[in-house]
């Protein structure tokens, strides 16, 4: 079943049901308020929901109504938990390689994951709203996977019994603050602003064959101010995979229900000789200009950019909604 989170004044906003392709949803406030409500009693809550998703599905609900991508906030508008991992460690290397840094050999067995801010996430048609383009505003291409409670010490073989829905994220990244919030050593803030994720979370089966090994085997299509700068596939070059990214965050603690753990940006090898492949953020776009040339030649985002971000099925249908977000500036007051 795919689920979203309409906006209706409150923090947390509506839960709705959504068919499979996108066009209708039905409220699910007679079942559960919230999809955090949802997720507290997934074993009780779910049967419901999704019986409630075939008779969408089936054209038998009750009181159907057309589904609008703007008027969602992100699945779960606020969480307990947003930890990003770096599981595409391709994009990592080529980070170091454009530093003419080396990369430790522990980068390929033992995963990257920062925790971000989780208090005030924007919805997939929101504006990014920054206070100047100086600070090297960029988009990042990711899968992320909200959990139920997963325990302290969680093997990997048993963690992905833990997902229960999947969906997109624009883990947007001020690039020219980063450097010296890294030198300090205490690792991302102001660097990370707020994080957006597509209009619906989809539970893993809806997903069939291209959900397997912890990775989501599908193209993630880019585009940028209507251009398409990448179709890199979320399950190739994916070092490490759901299973060892949240077994990785359960080592030394519980991740309660709502947690969310992304996959960090979502990069192919095959990109830097195939500029068909191309990237899911401009960053890794720099560094490969910087490897080439000797230094870049794109710039960020700038005020009035538009970034797509949107995953499609084998038969060309879109499978969570598209994020598709505008640059402005933050008015001050």
């Amino acid at each position: 079943m795919k689920l979203a989170s309409l906006k209706d004044g409150s923090r947390d906003g509506q839960l709705a049901v959504v068919s499979r392709d996108l066009a209708s949803a039905h409220l699910a406030g007679e079942i559960a308020p919230t999809l955090q409500t949802a997720l507290d009693d997934w074993s009780f809550f779910a049967p419901q929901l999704a019986d409630l998703s075939d008779a969408l599905n089936l054209g038998r609900a009750r009181h159907p109504f057309p589904f609008d991508p703007a008027r969602c906030l992100a699945p779960l508008p606020r969480a307990y938990q947003w930890a990003d991992g770096s599981a595409f460690v391709n994009h990592v290397e080529l980070v170091r390689r454009a530093r003419n840094a080396q990369m430790p050999e522990s980068f390929w067995h033992d995963p990257l994951i920062y925790q971000g801010g989780s208090d005030d996430f924007i919805g997939p048609c929101d504006d990014i709203v920054a206070a100047s383009e100086d600070w090297g505003i960029d988009f990042e291409g990711e899968v992320a996977v909200i959990l139920d409670d997963a325990p302290m010490g969680l093997a990997a073989a048993q963690a992905l019994n833990h997902v229960r829905l999947v969906m997109l994220v624009n883990d947007v990244s001020l690039r020219n603050l980063i450097p010296d919030e890294l030198a300090k050593g205490f690792g991302f803030f102001q660097g990370k602003p707020a994080t957006s994720f597509s209009p619906v979370a989809v539970t893993p089966d809806e997903l069939g064959d291209a959900w397997r090994e912890g990775r989501l085997h599908r193209p993630l299509d880019v585009s940028w101010n209507g251009s398409q700068v990448g179709a890199p596939n979320a399950g190739v070059d994916m070092v490490f995979g759901f299973d060892q990214l949240i077994a990785h965050v359960c080592k030394t603690r519980n991740a309660r229900a709502g947690s969310i753990i992304g996959s960090g940006t979502i990069s192919n090898k095959a990109a830097n000789e195939d500029a068909r492949i191309g990237y899911a953020c401009i960053a890794e776009k720099r560094c490969l200009e910087t490897i080439a040339d000797g230094k870049p030649t794109t710039g960020f985002m700038r005020f009035g950019d538009r970034i797509r971000i949107e995953m499609k099925d084998g038969a060309g249908r879109s499978i969570f909604g598209a994020i598709d977000q505008k640059v402005v500036r933050l008015a001050h007051s």
